[in-house]
C-alpha cells in the first residue's frame, strides 16, 4: 500500500493532532494520503476532487466512524483499518500507540484481508411492490418503536413462512459484525464475523419465551409492522447501522437479505476474535 484515505472523527482526534502525525509519517516513509473529515453522524463524505486510487482507508475514531465509512465509501470497494480513538472497539483493531509501526506494515503489504458480511434491506409501504427505500448495513438493521409507541408488534416471515410474532421495543437483524453491538445489549448471542449467517433478536419482548434466532446467510426475513392503536398511524422507525431512521405504519414490511456486497478489513494482528472478545469484555467491566 501507498496511497491511503484517512477518514477521521474530528470529535475523537481533537485539533486532529494525529491525523497530521499519520500524514507527516507516511509522506516519508514514501506514501501518500489525503484526508476527509467528519462525525459520527454526519460528515464523512466523500470528495469528488480526491477521485484517485486509495489502496487503503485508515479510520480514525471508534467504531461507529467505521461503519460510517463503510457505509459512505461502499462503492470505493477500499479495505479500512481501524484506530480505537473510542472506547470498546470491536471494529478498530489498532490502539493509537502502535499506528506508526502499523504503517510501517501497510507499506509493505505486511497484512491479511477478511470480508465481512453485509445485509440488503428494502422498505415498503402501504403494500406497495415498489421499495421507498434501499440501503446496506454492516452492524444491522433495527425496527424500533417510534413516538409515544409503548410496545409495537412486528410480524416476522422467514422464506414466507411465519417464523414468531412480537410485542416488543423492536427488533434487530444483526450480521455477525453486528453480534458485539446492539444484538448483544440486547442479549442476543455473538458469534465469529468470519461466518455468514443473520440473528433475529427481539428488543425487550413482552414475553418469557421469546429468543434470538440464528438464521443461514440465505435466508429472506420480512418483517411486517402490525397495528397496535388505531390513535397513532406511525407506529415503528428503522435503521441502517444507526443511521437517521426511517417512519413506518401498520402494513409496512422490511425485507432483509443477505448483501452482494461485503466490508473489506484489514487484518494485523494473529489475535483471534475470541481473544479480543474476551480482552475488550474484561476492560469494560
Amino acid at each position: 500500500m501507498k496511497n491511503f484515505l484517512i477518514a477521521t472523527n474530528y470529535i475523537k482526534d481533537k485539533n486532529l493532532m494525529l491525523t497530521s502525525r499519520i500524514e507527516n509519517y507516511i509522506s516519508m516513509h514514501g506514501g501518500t494520503s489525503r484526508r476527509i473529515i467528519g462525525d459520527v453522524d454526519g460528515c464523512i463524505s466523500y470528495q469528488k476532487e480526491f477521485d484517485e486510487d486509495f489502496d487503503g482507508i485508515i479510520a480514525l475514531g471508534g467504531d461507529g466512524t467505521i461503519l460510517k465509512v463503510s457505509r459512505d465509501l461502499r462503492t470505493l470497494n477500499i479495505p479500512i483499518v481501524g484506530v480505537n480513538l473510542g472506547t470498546l472497539g470491536f471494529l478498530a483493531e489498532v490502539e493509537p500507540e502502535h499506528i506508526f509501526p502499523v504503517i510501517d506494515r501497510l507499506l509493505k503489504d505486511d497484512y491479511e484481508m477478511e470480508e465481512r458480511m453485509n445485509i440488503y434491506g428494502s422498505i415498503y409501504k402501504n403494500k406497495k411492490d415498489s421499495p421507498l427505500h434501499e440501503d446496506v448495513a454492516l452492524n444491522d438493521i433495527v425496527i424500533s418503536r417510534a413516538g409515544f409507541s409503548r410496545v409495537i408488534g412486528l410480524k416476522v416471515y422467514v422464506n414466507g413462512k411465519v417464523m414468531d410474532i412480537y410485542e416488543a421495543d423492536g427488533v434487530i437483524v444483526s450480521t455477525p459484525t453486528g453480534s458485539t453491538g446492539y444484538n448483544l445489549s440486547a442479549g442476543g448471542p455473538i458469534v465469529s464475523p468470519k461466518t455468514n449467517l443473520m440473528i433475529v433478536t427481539p428488543i425487550s419482548p413482552h414475553s418469557l419465551t421469546s429468543k434470538s434466532i440464528v438464521l443461514s446467510s440465505e435466508d429472506e426475513i420480512v418483517i411486517e409492522v402490525l397495528q397496535m392503536r388505531k390513535a397513532q398511524a406511525e407506529e415503528a422507525i428503522v435503521n441502517f447501522d444507526g443511521q437517521q431512521g426511517i417512519l413506518l405504519s401498520a402494513g409496512d414490511r422490511i425485507v432483509v437479505r443477505k448483501s452482494q456486497s461485503v466490508t473489506r478489513m484489514i487484518k494485523l494482528f494473529d489475535v483471534s476474535f475470541y481473544e479480543v472478545l474476551r480482552e475488550k469484555i474484561a476492560n469494560h467491566i
